[in-house]
């Protein structure tokens, strides 16, 4: 529909409609950075979404049972911040959007979860609020089937861009949500055929409706800028069983010079531009500046959710106390009570009755105790659940037969199983673990980087940790990838060396609320290392002294995961042969990090020569060898310097001089 047409036949629509437009080219202006195009494009397909069928009190952003509106094609974003402004979220005030993009502002660049009331999530990177929004339907499927359509009954709604479609986990994504036919999710394309560089033909020739249709979706198009064509498309696609893709042809830019062209899709900052731009729209006031009628119209649309709300609170009132209670509790994301007798009665029988066991299966132990009590968990794999162990009894299969079900089968989508675990964490009510082998956290980064900005608390199980996992060789075998995640802010890596650090490490990561975990786990069995029961949770202090000097203390050997066996054995030959040795078992480097300096120089402290036993690279591990004062410290490392190879794991051990021996040799040496 054209501007004349548009302004003609529906003008209250196009005044709202144009306050989205106006806000975005002013703040764009005001920064001098920013997308103005997709916001002018996409404000009427957002303004009829948001006053006919998204379901949302802005008194209330947390309300559990709203709609979700996840803006995937983030660069847009002052689409979201006009949107909040104008039905009335208290923090999306004038005053912010006057701020776009500057320090301390709410406004920032791209959408950031938890700077915004009203934003479900960070996007900007493309790709990845679609791949959310996969995982914010499937817990409303979940939901819904355990607690019933009174209290959980609602849509998950995402506006996409052509960059977003092309980028490869949207197709695992979409995949995804084909096969379990989230009838719940829509997504509204932005199919206006421009991208940075030119049009979308210069790059790609994907017809995206079948590859929709392909996937397991139902299809449907409108005129992007038609509001009663808008309307009657989404009604439709709320009634269809699948997920729904909605192809809505817009221009991007409307009603300035850049419309259609490349230009428009960056920032327009041009005054002449603004200026004849604000004339094609009829829009005679100044920057910044909304009428009192367009604003109460829209404060109007805003206040259609309260009395939705009210109902809903009255609903889940009606609740048994207990029911209540627990509603909130897993929402509010805290741990239930049982969590930490579960985990206290794992370590009691590790220690009872100890034997040789990987981690992966250590893990798989926990899990069992765990997902009894903890009815908000939900698992997966992305096709290695025998391998990565990640599947207990009691689950069940979440498919379109049974959403109870408690375990997903992710399929080799290991980067669309990793961003739709966000969405489900960002959605709540549920607690997300998904696994893969850990050199395919390549694949996963990603979504693994977003989960530690957004500070979202989902678990990575990450098997086969190392070289330890044999034959397979140098593709599968992790040397790089524990620096990496360590190196990533607001996230804890975990390498436990049994299961009594397996349990610690997993009461930690299911207790956090605001960051996520990494499980390196080991495909090789190992002896256990803790040998007497405590209710303690060492594995909190991320290290500890595993095993102190008898003789006079000259080394200090610091190792995770199955190497602390390997630290343990050497000490005894050491202290053998009169060289005092204390073994410092490491865990978690994060948490270590956190405590504070008494702790950390009473556990590492100043004097004995420092070697650390890892297979994997020295990366990361010059803080605590060297000290973390800058000073020389006699100091080895036992561990990898390239990549791996193809043999069993004990001939790779021993190749690449991960030994008792040679660990031995170095303090030697040192001493």
């Amino acid at each position: 529909m054209e501007i004349s047409a548009l302004r003609a036949q529906h003008p209250d629509h196009w005044k709202k409609a144009c306050a989205i437009r106006v806000l975005t080219l002013d703040a764009v202006a005001a920064a001098n950075s920013g997308h103005s195009g997709m916001p002018m494009g996409m404000a009427d397909v957002a303004t009829v979404l948001f006053e006919k069928h998204l379901k949302f009190d802005p008194t209330a952003p947390f309300w559990p049972d709203r709609d979700r509106f996840i803006l995937s094609a983030g660069h847009g974003s002052m689409l979201i911040y006009s949107l909040l402004h104008l039905t009335g979220y208290a923090q999306a005030t004038l005053e912010e959007l006057r701020n776009f993009r500057q320090w301390g502002a709410r406004t920032a660049g791209h959408p950031e979860y938890g700077h915004l009331e009203g934003v479900e999530t960070t996007t900007g990177p493309l790709g990845q609020g679609i791949s959310n929004a996969v995982g914010f339907a499937m817990a409303e499927e979940s939901l819904r089937a355990r607690w019933g359509a009174k209290v959980m009954d609602h849509y998950t709604y995402v506006i996409a861009g052509d960059g977003c479609l092309m980028e490869g986990v949207s197709q695992e994504a979409i995949g995804i949500a084909g096969k379990h036919q989230l009838s719940r999710l829509i997504v509204l394309w932005d199919n206006n055929g421009i991208t940075i560089d030119g049009k979308v033909e210069l790059s790609d020739i994907t017809d995206q409706k079948a590859r929709f249709a392909a996937s397991g979706w139902d299809v449907f198009e409108c005129d992007g800028h038609d509001p009663v064509e808008i309307d009657a498309t989404l009604d439709r696609a709320k009634r269809s069983p699948r997920p729904a893709l909605i192809a809505c042809r817009t221009h991007i830019a409307l009603g300035s010079s850049a419309q259609d062209t490349s230009k428009g899709h960056g920032a327009l900052t041009d005054k002449q531009l603004i200026a004849d731009t604000r004339a094609a729209y009829g829009w005679t006031h100044g920057p910044f500046e909304i009428p009192a009628d367009v604003k109460s119209a829209w404060e109007t649309i805003g206040a259609r959710g309260h009395a939705m709300r009210a109902a809903w609170e009255a609903r889940l009132a009606a609740l048994p106390q207990g029911k209540q209670a627990e509603f909130r509790r897993i929402f509010a994301g805290e741990a239930p009570t049982r969590l930490g007798a579960a985990i206290r009665g794992v370590k009691k029988a590790a220690v009872e009755t100890p034997k040789k066991l990987a981690t992966r299966s250590a893990s798989e132990l926990v899990l069992a105790a765990v997902n009894p009590v903890m009815p908000e968990t939900i698992g997966g794999s992305a096709d290695l659940t025998g391998s990565n162990n990640t599947k207990t009894a009691d689950l069940g299969i979440f498919d379109p037969l049974n959403r109870k079900g408690r375990y997903i089968h992710w399929g080799i989508r290991e980067h669309g199983m990793a961003a739709a675990m966000n969405g489900m964490a960002l959605h709540g009510g549920v607690r997300p673990y998904g696994g893969t082998f850990m050199c395919f956290t390549d694949y996963a980064r990603p979504a693994m980087r977003l989960s530690a900005l957004m500070g979202v608390p989902v678990v990575y199980v990450m098997t086969h940790d190392s070289i330890g996992l044999g034959e397979d060789g140098p593709t599968h075998q992790p040397v790089e990838h524990l620096a990496i995640s360590r190196a990533t802010p607001n996230t804890w890596v975990f390498r436990p060396a049994d299961l009594v650090e397996t349990a610690e490490a997993w009461e930690l990561a299911l207790a956090s609320r605001t960051t996520p975990s990494v499980m390196a786990l080991s495909r090789q069995g190992v002896a256990p290392a803790r040998r007497s029961h405590s209710n303690r949770n060492l594995t909190a202090k991320g290290a500890y002294v595993l095993a102190e000097a008898e003789a006079r203390r000259q080394v200090i050997l610091i190792a995770t995961g199955t190497e602390v066996e390997i630290a343990l054995v050497a000490r005894a030959q050491l202290e053998a042969e009169g060289i005092g040795t204390r073994v410092v078992s490491m865990p978690c480097m994060e948490l270590f990090a956190a405590q504070d300096e008494a702790w950390r120089r009473k556990v590492l402290p100043a004097g004995p020569a420092r070697i650390a036993i890892e297979a994997g690279m020295r990366q990361g591990w010059d803080r605590w060898l060297l000290g973390e004062r800058g000073k020389e410290a006699k100091a080895g490392f036992i561990g990898m310097t390239g990549f791996g190879a193809s043999a069993p794991a004990e001939r790779l051990y021993a190749e690449f001089g991960i030994t008792v021996e040679a660990t031995v040799a170095k303090a030697k040496a040192l001493v």
